[in-house]
């Protein structure tokens, strides 16, 4: 990430323009896909853009999985527990290169259950759009254990196994804009 690439600053996530999404099994034969529709995140990017840090939020109550009963079920106690625990939060800790791509260390909190985690980060570049905003995006994923973070229903199959697996894939696609 050249200097030039990621100029110094304040950036602010565009949720136009970003998607935080996530897969987990269901039933053991397929996955189920969803994402948050409410979210915030800051990018502070220092003179040398490597030390750049993120802090990050999401509206737990936001999710969508183009079920409404799933997800009201998901925002109920066996899951999200989202009238106690209304947000998720991100604070990165670090980063370090890897090959062309990054690896973004942090902190995530889910049902106040913090844990490190590592995503892996793509700088996919910056311009400036035709109303002069400096814009710089990024593609993020992680897999977490929903169990780590206290989301630890049980639901058994007959069969064997579970209707929900306990991996979550994370995956971001995110649009920045540079504060004047």
């Amino acid at each position: 990430m050249a200097a030039q690439e990621l100029k110094p600053g304040t950036w602010k996530i565009d949720a136009a323009h970003s998607v935080v999404g996530f897969s987990v099994r269901h039933m053991m034969v397929s996955k189920v896909r969803g994402r948050f529709e409410k979210f915030d995140a800051t990018l502070t990017v220092p003179e040398d853009p490597t030390k750049a840090s993120v802090v990050a939020t999401i509206d737990a109550g936001s999710i969508n999985t183009d079920n409404s009963d799933r997800d009201s079920h998901i925002r109920s106690a066996d899951f999200f527990e989202t009238d106690n625990h209304p947000e998720f939060t991100f604070r990165s800790t670090g980063l370090e290169a890897k090959g062309e791509d990054f690896v973004l260390k942090g902190e995530l909190t889910i049902k106040k259950n913090t844990h490190p985690v590592e995503l892996s980060l793509e700088f996919n570049g910056s311009t400036v759009d035709p109303f002069g905003l400096d814009r710089a995006g990024f593609a993020a994923s992680t897999t977490i254990s929903r169990k780590k973070f206290g989301v630890d229903i049980e639901m058994p199959m007959d069969g064997g196994g579970v209707v929900v697996g306990d991996k979550i894939t994370i995956e971001i696609d995110a649009e920045f804009t540079r504060e004047a």
